[in-house]
């Protein structure tokens, strides 16, 4: 049977990254389990249990692959046993018999440290892509911090400001974002060895009441497996808090990606800027003139998934009565590869947009002369106040006028005579002279350009938080698109 006949998940065959799909393999699983095992047999050897031996531990090691005829093995005995894990020790006892008997000595079926090292290793892989797009949009702020561009408040024509001004709103937010995941990752500590319901008994037993071993072999577990310490209580598995606290920040992530790719599919509808587009990329199959925004489109779906994943993670964690129970197992498989397979998804389509972003700078200047001058109404009426005009009846003048310019752009289809139509009154007479110069674009932006550079140039907050993901940045490509 191929592939094709079965259903496959998009987020594994259309999105997300090898890197990605690898930490989250049934290989990896179980080769982890396999690996957790050999440390595990490794500490309780280090520390006196004689009943483990050298070639016990060779045996382990050398088997701690799971080859897929091992894999067979653990499928038919799961259907017997109904149970994953002892499926995959019995199988790893036939591929190591001189290891049987000791291989999980002491731990629970759900010796829950697997899953913090792939969560550890995903991880480590979503926050330098995260650093790139954060350095992509540092760069695309920094080119524009001066180009005039029309604000909108409400989806409104509102005040001026810059396009580098906009873009940095935006890195804003992912700077946020990599905080956030970043203070999760810090957080991330190793379940190690604590028996069925977190009291380590069965350990005690194995080193008869002597609770200072028990407290090395966990520290020799958590240097193993690269985590500097463990949960200070753990129940059957260590707390789904944990889990929650990862999915609240990736769907955060989520939200910031869903509101990026959706502001930049509203410029791109205005023509002022657009995604990439390849050379050969069709954007309609009957409208070949069309240029849609595919990019943003993908990304914005699958991060608006992502921002809604923290609810069922918040109901797991909150569903396991007492010490435990089975209500997370099926759910966790899928949420927890899926939660991030969406996130490098995300991260993939936004590196291969925001390192391409089209500015189209004489869209984004016509855009706003269209509505300059009513965005000038209010220094037009301070000048005339200069020049002794009564502020009141200035505000009239210009308010009847104004909304006369408006009914040519909004009935006639016309474009805005505000300025002409002040020009020939001559109520305004004594501002005349000066008005053109009241129309310069950048008396309009405020201070857009040195705020964008104070926070993503050099030595600002950006570059800062970007210093440890330098190397990465500096040497990574821009992601391809797979689709």
């Amino acid at each position: 049977m191929s592939a094709n006949d079965q259903y496959q998940t998009p987020l594994a065959s259309r999105y997300a990254s090898n890197e990605m799909k690898t930490i989250f393999s049934a290989r990896e699983r179980a080769s982890t389990w396999r690996k957790l095992w050999l440390w595990l047999a490794e500490a309780e050897k280090e520390l006196g249990i004689k009943q483990i031996s050298d070639e016990a531990i060779e045996a382990i090691k050398a088997n701690v692959t799971v080859s897929d005829e091992a894999f067979k093995v653990a499928a038919v005995e799961e259907r017997r046993r109904r149970h994953d894990v002892m499926a995959h020790v019995y199988a790893l006892e036939k591929d190591a018999p001189a290891a049987a008997g000791v291989i999980h000595l002491g731990a629970t079926s759900c010796y829950d440290n697997a899953d913090l090292i792939f969560i550890r290793d995903a991880l480590d892989l979503i926050l330098p892509k995260l650093a790139k797009v954060i350095h992509n949009l540092a760069q695309f702020s920094l080119k524009y911090k001066d180009l005039p561009a029309l604000g909108f408040t409400h989806y409104q024509a509102a005040q001026a400001i810059t396009l580098g001004r906009r873009g940095a709103q935006w890195l804003q937010d992912l700077v946020m974002d990599l905080e956030d995941i970043e203070y999760v990752r810090a957080g991330l500590k190793f379940r190690g060895a604590q028996g069925t319901t977190g009291t380590q008994a069965s350990f005690m037993e194995i080193f008869q009441n002597d609770a200072s071993k028990i407290d090395k072999l966990n520290e020799i577990l958590c240097k193993k497996a690269g985590f500097s310490s463990c949960y200070d209580i753990s129940t059957q598995t260590y707390t789904r808090k944990v889990d929650l606290r990862i999915a609240n920040a990736l769907a955060a992530l989520g939200a910031t990606a869903v509101r990026i790719a959706t502001d930049l599919r509203h410029l791109a509808h205005d023509k002022v800027m657009e995604e990439p587009f390849e050379k050969d990329q069709i954007g309609s199959s009957a409208m070949a003139y069309k240029r849609n925004p595919n990019a943003g489109i993908e990304s914005a779906a699958l991060a608006g998934k992502l921002s809604n994943v923290s609810a069922n993670f918040s109901e797991t964690f909150s569903g396991q009565w007492l010490e435990r129970t089975l209500d997370d197992s099926a759910i966790r498989r899928i949420d927890i590869p899926e939660m991030f397979l969406m996130a490098d998804a995300i991260l993939i389509s936004l590196d291969n947009i925001t390192n391409g972003l089209v500015v189209y700078p004489a869209i984004v200047n016509s855009q706003l002369r269209e509505e300059l001058p009513f965005m000038a109404t209010e220094n037009i009426i301070m000048k005339l106040c200069s020049h002794g005009v009564s502020r009141q009846e200035a505000h009239e003048e210009i308010r009847v006028l104004s909304h006369q310019a408006a009914h040519v752009v909004k009935m006639e289809g016309g474009k805005n005579d505000l300025i002409e139509r002040i020009k020939k009154t001559e109520f305004f007479k004594p501002v005349w002279d000066e008005i053109d110069g009241l129309l310069d674009t950048k008396l309009f932006i405020g201070r857009s350009p040195e705020i964008v550079e104070r926070y993503a140039g050099v030595g600002g907050p950006v570059e800062k938080k970007l210093e440890q993901y330098k190397e990465y940045i500096m040497s990574t490509a821009t992601a391809e698109l797979s689709v």
